[in-house]
């Protein structure tokens, strides 16, 4: 799981709270971590690999496509981190008691601690951030602003970001050296600030995208043949229903960390967090942080699901070039309306033509290829936007 506690256990004079959760049943916690991240990671990978009698996509792949790719590449390494993590502590105990060893001598207990923590966190602060730029992405698509350029301009938010706010949020915790981190709250809040922005920033932005986003398909398909058909109609609800499947995962798999978060800083600010009075609240974040252990990992899984439905179990591994079927309708297009020479008026003529269908095609198979991005791994949608397409029917 992912949580700035794990940074926070590094070091030695951590807080009571942090100290109550992470020595609470360590072996049960890290099982619960081991099983729930090799579960979603094997059955990630099963979702990601090319299925037998696959249909080719209709469309090309855009940015839209490569994030989703992306996100679920963040969520199986750091899948990753936490099995590796878990192992250690389960396998290793007296090489972890070391972390608590004030003014040890033996310097990789902390480094392992300190490097597994950051590894994970980076991961999954990538992943928000990935997944904030699939709803700007996904804006954009509709706004037709757009394109395979922006990837690289995603990369460099993505990436930077998460990398700026992790090594912020570490030296801010462990300054002047681990030995003295967690002296008091002007060290641990900017970094739970840092770990929590991005996820928060998804909680509250990424609906208010998706929202903006489903108004814009709604406009783009009723522009696109100039009528609202059942098709059409079916096609917009698909959409906003995989947006509605993306959050709710989301919610699902985050929530109880910002629970556990609420209540382990409330009991940070009790004098005796070991009181009687108390023992519900400590029960509800010790029942939360197993929780956490559990849903976390599994975000990976549920995501693939949420992207692209179950693919099924029968795996292709033939590597096989197939055509773009739009690319050869495309050229077809354009051959089978190609005429010959004439004189006079008549080539004129002809030309005007050839060259309005050529432009009616162009706009309509752009309308359609920011409608396949948005329905991407859906092959129902893709079939019926192929259908529709002026390019599919030959125009």
């Amino acid at each position: 799981m992912a949580s700035p506690r794990l940074e926070t256990y590094c070091c030695p004079n951590r807080d009571a709270a942090t100290q109550l959760v992470l020595t609470f049943q360590p072996e049960v916690f890290c099982g619960v971590c081991i099983g729930s991240a090799s579960v979603s990671l094997l059955l990630s990978i099963l979702q990601l690999l090319p299925k037998q009698g696959q249909s080719p996509r209709k469309m090309p792949k855009a940015s839209s496509s490569t994030i989703l790719l992306l996100i679920s590449v963040c969520d199986i390494l750091g899948g990753l981190g936490i099995i590796f993590r878990s192992t250690v502590w389960i396998g290793f105990p007296d090489f972890i008691a070391n972390i608590s060893v004030v003014n040890g001598t033996d310097v990789w207990p902390s480094a392992f601690c300190v490097g597994s923590a950051m590894w994970i966190q980076l991961l999954y602060s990538a992943g928000f951030w990935w997944l904030f730029c699939y709803a700007v992405d996904s804006y954009l698509v509709v706004r037709r602003s757009a394109g395979l350029s922006t990837i690289v301009l995603y990369h460099m938010m993505t990436w930077g970001l998460a990398i700026l706010l992790c090594v912020e949020g570490i030296a801010m915790l462990y300054y002047p050296s681990v030995a003295s981190c967690e002296n008091g709250l002007q060290h641990a809040i900017p970094h739970y600030i840092t770990t929590y922005a991005p996820l928060l920033l998804v909680l509250v932005a990424n609906p208010i995208l998706f929202r903006r986003t489903v108004t814009g398909v709604a406009s783009l398909l009723k522009g696109r043949q100039g009528i609202y058909t059942e098709n059409e109609r079916r096609l917009g609800t698909e959409i906003q229903i995989r947006f509605f499947k993306i959050m709710l995962v989301f919610i699902i798999c985050w929530s109880s960390n910002i629970i556990n978060e609420s209540l382990l800083f409330y009991l940070e600010m009790q004098p005796d967090i070991n009181g009687n009075p108390l023992k519900n609240v400590r029960n509800a974040a010790l029942i939360t942080w197993i929780i956490m252990g559990v849903l976390n990992p599994m975000q990976g899984f549920l995501f693939t699901l949420a992207f692209y439905g179950w693919t099924g179990w029968k795996m292709n591994l033939k590597w096989q070039k197939r055509e773009i079927p739009w690319e050869s309708m495309s050229t077809s297009a354009v051959a089978d309306n190609g005429y010959p020479s004439a004189v006079g008026s008549s080539v004129n003529y002809q030309s005007n033509i050839h060259d309005s269908k050529k432009t009616t095609a162009a706009s309509s198979q752009q309308t359609d290829e920011a409608l396949s991005m948005l329905s991407e791994g859906n092959t129902a949608s893709d079939d019926r936007l192929s259908r529709n397409s002026p390019i599919y029917q030959g125009w």
